[in-house]
């Protein structure tokens, strides 16, 4: 592919055009706007840029090499989702292939009243109100060109709504799948989580696709918690060593809401994860943890952005990365408190251990602060193994490889002990282990 990034652009848009026309668009109109106005964003986009400060780390070339062909999904596909499924996990399930939603698959049969999960299209077409009310709201523009992209190809994905005052025992699974067999497919994946007050919802996502296969997965999803509403949202991020991801989650909090997320990046060649969440009302509060883990020639990409607009608002955010061989990590996180934030309480650490002398990070913890009554802090730190410890399990017969396992869960444990599901916590901890494993540098020598 050409180092131009007007062309990848217009073979995007050119294809979804198409696709609009071929299939007699019969929408909602407002969603047919949706549409139009985010093919309008795309040619009028370029593809993000070294010198913007949220790509400033981040390139895009090795993204730019592939004709990402937008996945159609018209039949539900047949998959076989056994190699994918949580053990133990008592919880409603939904799975998207590619982006859609596909009923025979998911297994939602006993929601309780006041409670909808369902896929978007459904929703759309149906009688709810709800899509042409908040879709896009919490995303408002396209903050980049992927977002924009996501919007122009938008058919289908998931909706949960969740009315006031109720609460679900048990969570929610939401299994991503993409299903790229037969060539390079574009997944857009997209989700939009309302939750009315004081309800309260565990929501698991899980993505993952045929280990080796080559997609995009480009996801973009909106969550609004009104006054007193609680979500505890687990995501886990172990897609093919050959794929690209890319995801953008919006939150709105108002007042008294509380969310927590806990995400875990283990896979594909290349990821970004985006959170810009918004405090919309006081006394609203965000707990943020996280554990990257990558090798090889991998990048992962972390970058938050939150907004203390409002008094009494807090936020405290940890995150800590894995990095052997030629592997890459970005982490941008960025505090704002605004002017009549007062009484806010905002925390941003990052913590990097690197197990080769070619592995690289950059770590950007920022605080902007326009207020005075506040109590903010913000750090991170880059190191390697300890070689006493490392020393003290070699003494008590621990083999090295194993030792270096073993003290690399040990740093990863402040964050996967915060996982209150167990059967996720496993998998998670299965799979870090599996990869250092299987890791050829991680001696600190080369």
């Amino acid at each position: 592919m050409t180092a131009n990034a007007a062309l990848p652009l217009e073979h995007y848009s050119e294809i979804l055009t198409h696709e609009r026309s071929r299939r007699a668009d019969g929408s909602k109109p407002w969603l047919a706007q949706h549409r139009r106005d985010a093919i309008h964003s795309l040619r009028q986009l370029a593809f993000p840029q070294r010198r913007q400060e949220a790509w400033r780390y981040t390139r895009v070339d090795q993204l730019l090499q592939h004709d990402f062909i937008p996945a159609t999904g018209e039949a539900e596909p047949q998959v076989d989702i056994e190699q994918w499924r949580l053990p133990r996990l008592d919880a409603h399930r939904v799975v998207l292939v590619n982006g859609r939603f596909v009923p025979g698959l998911s297994s939602l049969g006993d929601l309780p009243a006041g409670v909808t999960v369902a896929g978007l299209e459904q929703q759309i077409s149906g009688n709810s109100v709800l899509p042409a009310r908040w879709l896009g709201r919490a995303a408002g523009e396209p903050a980049h060109v992927f977002n924009a992209l996501n919007s122009a190809a938008l058919e289908d994905g998931l909706f949960i709504h969740v009315a006031r005052g109720k609460r679900l025992d048990r969570p929610i699974e939401v299994l991503h799948l993409t299903d790229a067999a037969d060539a390079a497919v574009l997944a857009n994946t997209r989700s939009l989580v309302l939750l009315e007050a004081d309800a309260q919802v565990t929501l698991v996502e899980r993505f993952s696709g045929m280990d080796g296969a080559l997609y995009f997965s480009n996801g973009l999803s909106e969550i609004i918690l009104q006054e007193g509403a609680g979500l505890e949202h687990y995501r886990l991020q172990d897609e093919s060593s050959s794929a690209f991801h890319l995801h953008s989650l919006f939150v709105n909090q108002h007042s008294h809401s509380h969310y927590r997320n806990s995400s875990y990046a283990l896979g594909g060649t290349w990821s970004r994860t985006e959170l810009t969440l918004d405090f919309l009302g006081p006394r609203a509060a965000v707990e943020l943890d996280g554990l990257y883990l990558a090798g090889e020639q991998q990048l992962s990409d972390v970058h938050l952005d939150i907004r203390h607009a409002v008094p009494g608002c807090a936020s405290h955010s940890r995150y800590k990365g894995v990095l052997y061989g030629r592997a890459r990590a970005v982490f941008d996180g960025r505090i704002e408190v605004g002017a009549g934030a007062d009484k806010s309480d905002a925390h941003l650490h990052n913590d990097n251990l690197l197990l080769s002398r070619n592995a690289e990070v950059d770590t950007k913890p920022q605080l902007e602060i326009y207020a005075d009554d506040v109590q903010c802090s913000h750090g991170a730190t880059v190191g390697q193994l300890d070689q006493a410890q490392l020393f003290y399990l070699r003494s008590r017969g621990i083999a090295e490889a194993e030792a270096r396992r073993l003290l690399c869960l040990g740093f990863a444990a402040e964050v996967l002990q915060r996982c209150a599901i167990g059967p996720l916590r496993e998998r998670v901890e299965a799979g870090v282990s599996r990869r250092l494993a299987q890791a050829t540098d991680i001696t600190g020598e080369g």
